[in-house]
């Protein structure tokens, strides 16, 4: 992968906020991580049920997403994908639904209890944002504006 605008040298303030950065990334990835154990979820379940409940914006008719849909948010291979999905089901967290277009797919959907958990999830990882919005507002200017640390 090639950079898009890399700067010929680094300073030490570029690698002072890419480290703060991913601090940043990190703290919330911990964070995140505990909050689903703490509901006996697996990090990439949870993530799996983000990213069913949102990303089916804009389409209508649609209820949830399909396994390769939630392979390429998940950024991982499809059969792993369907064997998440499979597990999910088995928690009762998620159901396979014909699709209407085409009864050939099947569309993943989040059940009742998923929703229930992912609702609860979702407003502490918000929660979260909230709480980090000043670290990460100070690191996105900096990078923004190519400025030194304060």
């Amino acid at each position: 992968m090639t950079p898009n605008r890399a700067p010929a040298r680094l300073s030490p303030a570029d690698y002072e906020l890419l480290a703060d950065f991913r601090y940043a990334l990190r703290k919330f990835a911990a964070f995140s991580e505990g909050a689903a154990a703490e509901l006996d979820l697996m990090p990439q379940q949870h993530q799996a049920l983000l990213a069913i409940k949102g990303a089916r914006k804009g389409v209508p008719g649609r209820r949830g997403l399909y396994v390769g849909e939630i392979a390429d948010r998940l950024l991982i291979r499809p059969h792993t994908a369907a064997e998440l999905v499979g597990r999910l089901a088995r928690l009762d967290l998620v159901s396979r639904e014909a699709d209407p277009e085409d009864g050939r797919r099947v569309e993943v959907v989040l059940t009742p209890k998923a929703e229930r958990l992912l609702e609860d999830l979702s407003a502490s990882h918000l929660e979260e944002l909230h709480a980090m919005r000043p670290l990460l507002t100070r690191l996105l200017a900096r990078l923004g504006d190519g400025s030194d640390p304060a």
